[in-house]
């Protein structure tokens, strides 16, 4: 699985959606993708929606501790602002992250 649904790196004051993903194969792949890629544009270029797998990245998986996968952290400038098990969507959670941000990092 590539590393994030967007090809090209946040700007430094992006806040970023860590998506940590189990070991996964299969139909599941594409659909992810899909589903990762829609809830990218409804954050719009003020958080990064990064991908982060266990088969490729098992320490920095087990970096945040995760009781269960997937799990999406929240992290701007450093510092965890939300984290959540599942996978992110839906119109009102992006409104929600959005709102957790910054002033700094807001569009």
């Amino acid at each position: 699985m590539p590393s994030s649904p967007l090809t090209s790196l946040p700007p430094l004051a992006a806040a970023v959606l860590l998506v940590l993903l189990p070991l996964v194969g299969g139909d599941g792949v594409e659909a992810t993708q899909l589903q990762l890629g829609a809830f990218q544009r409804r954050l719009g270029a003020a958080i990064f929606v990064l991908v982060v797998d266990e088969a490729s990245h098992p320490d920095v998986v087990r970096s945040f501790r995760p009781a269960g996968l997937p799990l999406c952290v929240l992290v701007q400038q450093g510092q965890e602002l939300w984290r959540q098990q599942g996978l992110p969507e839906g119109e009102l959670l992006a409104k929600q992250l959005l709102n957790r941000l910054r002033p700094a990092a807001r569009p």
